[in-house]
């Protein structure tokens, strides 16, 4: 397993593709598309449909580790829970990147922005809002707002987004989604439940000449891998692991 597989409970990278224009919903469109998919990876089998035009192909969830890829009606997706390695998430992106301008006719025109995701749950019955405080701090503006008498922390997702060129072409988020509620903090009854820290790497606008969907990805994929490694993992995530582990 990838020693990203030891910085939280589960850890996942998700690839999206977003379009300007409406991807092709034909039935032998979509199937097609889909097919190329599974002869790479046979065990992705489950195929179903949700509202909106979106519809899902993805393997059984049971084993821990799973694939899934989607197409929405501006959107394609592709993402690896728990992967060995992230160079195993790395090659399924690639292949969806591959069939999408042939299967789905998606233009190097056609971009909206292309992003790479790291995702990382932490499993931890409390309050999530109140851990981000103790795990991460606050920014020093807002410190002495928790000595007010009887104040509790209800919610507490920060976010920072950087452009990292001059046009503000490419961008990476640092992002955090908590699940308590203002009634388990009022029961004190807390399930065990998510908290989840998303590092994203994301570049806008159509494809430069010669540039393909796939080698866009392998920049962004080097450059969120670059960043999680350098920033995240040592400020973040082992932070937040050391603050559940002495709960």
């Amino acid at each position: 397993m990838s020693h990203y597989g030891s910085l939280s409970d589960d850890y996942y990278i998700n690839m999206n593709l977003n379009t300007e224009m409406d991807l092709p919903q034909s039935r032998e469109t979509v199937l097609h598309f889909f097919e190329q998919i599974q002869k790479r990876y046979p065990a992705m089998r489950n195929f179903y449909g949700r509202e909106r035009g979106e519809f899902v192909l993805e393997e059984e969830k049971d084993q821990g580790t799973y694939r899934w890829a989607s197409v929405e009606p501006r959107r394609v997706c592709s993402g690896h829970v728990n992967p060995e390695t992230p160079q195993e998430a790395f090659r399924q992106h690639e292949l969806a990147l591959e069939l999408a301008p042939y299967a789905l006719s998606v233009s190097p025109l056609d971009c909206e922005s292309l992003n790479i995701m790291y995702g990382f749950d932490f499993t931890f019955r409390g309050n999530h809002s109140q851990l981000l405080v103790e795990a991460l701090g606050l920014a020093p503006a807002m410190e002495r707002l928790l000595e007010i008498p009887g104040a509790m922390v209800l919610g507490n997702e920060p976010a920072l987004q950087l452009a990292l060129d001059e046009d503000c072409r490419i961008q990476c988020r640092l992002s955090f989604e908590t699940r308590t509620t203002p009634y388990h903090v009022r029961t004190g009854e807390y399930p065990e439940d998510q908290l989840s820290v998303y590092f994203t790497a994301r570049r806008y606008g159509s494809l430069d000449p010669g540039e393909t969907y796939v080698s866009a990805m392998h920049r962004l994929a080097n450059l969120c891998t670059e960043l999680v490694d350098s920033y995240v993992a040592e400020n973040v995530l082992k932070p937040l692991q050391r603050a559940i582990a002495i709960r």
